[in-house]
Formats: C-alpha cells, sequence, structure tokens
C-alpha cells in the first residue's frame, strides 16, 4: 500500500464522528473495553467492535487482553499527538464570526489534564516552564535533553531515567505544544513518569468522565517546594 493509501485510510479511520469520539477517550491514557468505549460514542457494542477493528487495523489503537477482558488504548504516542493536533486544527476552523478561543472551554481540562500519557493544560506547560527555569531541562522546538540537574531531581522522586529510556521508540524527553496553552509541555518518557507520579503520589487526581485533573492539597504543596510552581 502506498504511503498516500495509508495516509487515506487514517485519516478515514480518525475522521467518522463515533471513531473520533472513542479515540478522544483513549487520550487520558487509560485502556477501556469496548463497552465503555461504546457508552462514550452513544452506540451499541456491536457497533462499537466494528468501529474498534477498524482502528486497531488502521494502527490507531492497540488491544490487550487479560483474562476474558480485552481492553483498548492508543497504539502509540504518535497517535496521541496526532489527536491533539487534529483538536488544535478543529479549534482555529471554528467560524471566523466567534471570539478566538483556544482550547477545551471547560474550565477544569483548561487548569490540568491529561495528554495521552502526560500532563497538558496550565498545570503541565508550568511545569516545564519551572524545570527549565531551573535548568533542570533545555527545550528546542522538536526536542529536549534532561540536565545533571533535572536527573537528579527525578532520582529523588523515584524516577529511573535509564529503565525510561530503553523504551524501545520513545523520545526521552520532548516538547509537546499545548493545545489551549499553545506553549510548550512535557512529553515523551519523562513527561510520562512525571505524570504517573504525580498520580501516584496523590499530588493530582483524575476528574470522572474527563481528561481533566484537579490538583490536591498534597500536590499544591509539592508542586510549590519542589518545583516552584504556585497557583495553576
Amino acid at each position: 500500500m502506498s504511503k498516500i493509501a495509508v495516509f487515506s485510510e487514517v485519516a478515514t479511520a480518525a475522521g467518522d464522528p463515533a471513531r473520533a469520539g472513542m479515540l478522544d477517550a483513549l487520550m487520558d491514557g487509560r485502556a477501556l473495553t469496548a463497552s465503555e468505549l461504546a457508552r462514550v460514542a452513544g452506540i451499541t457494542p456491536q457497533t462499537a467492535s466494528g468501529h474498534l477493528a477498524r482502528l486497531t487495523v488502521a494502527g490507531l489503537v492497540a488491544v490487550e487482553k487479560q483474562g476474558r477482558h480485552r481492553y483498548h488504548r492508543l497504539a502509540t504516542p504518535a497517535v496521541a499527538r496526532m489527536l491533539e493536533s487534529i483538536m488544535q486544527v478543529a479549534a482555529e476552523a471554528e467560524p471566523r464570526r466567534r471570539k478566538a478561543f483556544t482550547g477545551p472551554r471547560d474550565a477544569a481540562m483548561r487548569a490540568g489534564r491529561t495528554c495521552y500519557d502526560h500532563l497538558a493544560g496550565s498545570l503541565g506547560v508550568a511545569l516545564a516552564d519551572a524545570m527549565v527555569a531551573k535548568g533542570q531541562i533545555e527545550l528546542a522546538s522538536d526536542a529536549g535533553v534532561v540536565t545533571d540537574v533535572g536527573t537528579a531531581l527525578l532520582q529523588r522522586l523515584g524516577i529511573d531515567l535509564d529503565a525510561r529510556g530503553k523504551r524501545k521508540g520513545r523520545l526521552l524527553c520532548r516538547p509537546c505544544l499545548d493545545w489551549s496553552e499553545r506553549r510548550p509541555h512535557l512529553a515523551g518518557a519523562v513527561g510520562a513518569a512525571l505524570c504517573t507520579h504525580c498520580l501516584d503520589a496523590g499530588w493530582i487526581r483524575r476528574i470522572d468522565g474527563t481528561r481533566a485533573v484537579t490538583i490536591t492539597v498534597k500536590g499544591q504543596r509539592n508542586f510549590r517546594e519542589i518545583f516552584g510552581i504556585g497557583a495553576v
């Protein structure tokens, strides 16, 4: 199959409203069953199974089997980046007569959310800004590095960079243009590790039914004391 044919297949697979809704639901990085995704898309489980098969063949969704259950997640971080970019283009394509408004309209989503497996929104951008300002990471337009100072910080948090760097095909550190802030937040293996740490340590909590996260009292204290981040 030619590159153009593959491009067309991917675009067509993602373009159906029901499939787009299921892909959006998977943007928080978790794996969901066909029944859960059917409810999100407002379709029957049987119809959802057909859509998920199409998404799997197109390389957009991966299936994990656990016992009798089958769970679906986005196939790769590249798929998440593609979806985030489409959301940005869609927001800019709204009728010109409307007042310019970037990103999600929900205040909680704008304040903090997951972008696949890393943090986005005001929180994600503030975290990236703080780490750059303290010389812990350096970000270019399409790549990033973790400095010795940053490595020491991550080690204090219990994050093993060597293990993270061994994930096949995954950059250790890179910027990701934020949909709502239009400035970079931190992605790559380091961004994913920080997001996981924030969730596991109870610094942030997921808001049910959405990609949004809320910062806990414990999180506010640690973001301030460790990273120098004030109110988000």
